[in-house]
């Protein structure tokens, strides 16, 4: 099993009020139901208030290498890569379990 972890930080002027941080969300939220490899799905808003802190995390659970390559590429995945990437900068941890 790996699991997928993502965090996002929004790009300057960017807030949870802005209009396109509120469609990633929702798409986001969809990932989990749309893209058949993912075991598990979660999403949820940061609470901390810290500087270093990202706004979003999602964490995914694939059975392996090919099901996370799957699932990279998928293009229901691929529309919410294509959201965030407007918006937010994001760093990635996958890990074996």
């Amino acid at each position: 099993m790996i699991r997928h972890i993502v965090l996002f930080k929004f790009k300057d002027g960017i807030t949870w009020e802005t209009p396109a941080a509120q469609e990633a969300e929702r798409v986001c939220r969809q990932v989990g139901a749309e893209v058949p490899e993912l075991r598990e799905w979660t999403v949820g808003r940061n609470v901390s208030s810290r500087p270093i802190a990202y706004d979003l995390a999602v964490i995914g659970l694939v059975d392996d290498e090919d099901a996370l390559e799957r699932y990279l590429v998928d293009p229901f995945h691929q529309k919410a890569i294509a959201i965030w990437r407007e918006i937010s900068d994001w760093v990635i941890a996958d890990i074996e379990e």
